[in-house]
């Protein structure tokens, strides 16, 4: 119960972090810090207007959305993976969950937050040791890192942005945690649903973080082991 009411709260948080970093994105590492802490202060909105109404009830309710998402999450975790290393899952769900949120906003995953991600993985993976190995975490980095820039290549003559610089990083820190063939699993997988949201939309581009969220959290939470 403890990681669910965790869950719940920190995915309520996740669209005033992702708020937060949309005023002053791109950034240092270190600005970035600074502003989280120390947010800008803003004019003061006409609370009585019908638009600032509607904007707040959208914001509500996407916080509750993340906040049952996140809990959901919890609660998946502990059942599919056990208690032991709850705490380091839900870190990486809620970070994944984040840069979707930031991503669909801006079109842009930081820095700030998909290398220490990276960092984590490996972290994870050599003080725990499965099911990914320190060894199999970097092997898993370098194929998401390396995947995603060679198709980018390859289809040149179509688009010269297949894969965003944020993407590889991003695929690099979800191959860290998950492991090589997961994250060759999550690159389909997130094919699959980018491709599933475009054809709804009606569009042939857009952010490709958070499919590659989506992805990362079902890989973990129904074939990682």
């Amino acid at each position: 119960m403890f990681y669910v009411i965790c869950g719940l709260v920190s995915g309520l948080l996740i669209p005033y972090m992702a708020r937060r970093f949309a005023k002053f994105m791109p950034a240092t590492p270190a600005y970035a810090l600074y502003r989280l802490i120390k947010p800008n202060k803003t004019a003061r909105k006409a609370k009585d207007s019908v638009r600032y109404r509607q904007l707040m009830q959208k914001y509500l309710l996407c916080a509750l959305g993340y906040g049952v998402a996140t809990a959901v999450a919890a609660a998946l975790v502990l059942c599919r993976l056990g208690e032991e290393h709850a705490g380091w899952y839900l870190a990486f769900v809620f970070v994944l969950l984040l840069l979707a949120e930031i991503d669909r906003r801006m079109l842009l995953l930081p820095d700030i937050l998909t290398v220490p991600l990276l960092i984590a993985g490996f972290v994870f993976a050599a003080c725990v040791g499965a099911p990914v190995s320190a060894a199999e975490s970097a092997a898993a980095a370098a194929i998401g890192y390396l995947l995603p820039v060679v198709a980018t290549l390859l289809m040149l003559w179509r688009s010269t942005e297949a894969f965003g610089g944020g993407d590889i990083k991003l695929l690099a820190a979800i191959g860290a945690w998950l492991g090589a063939e997961n994250v060759i699993y999550v690159i389909l997988l997130a094919c699959l649903i980018f491709g599933l949201y475009a054809a709804c939309r009606r569009q042939r581009a857009g952010a490709f973080g958070p499919a590659l969220s989506l992805a990362a959290v079902i890989i973990l939470l129904w074939l990682y082991q």
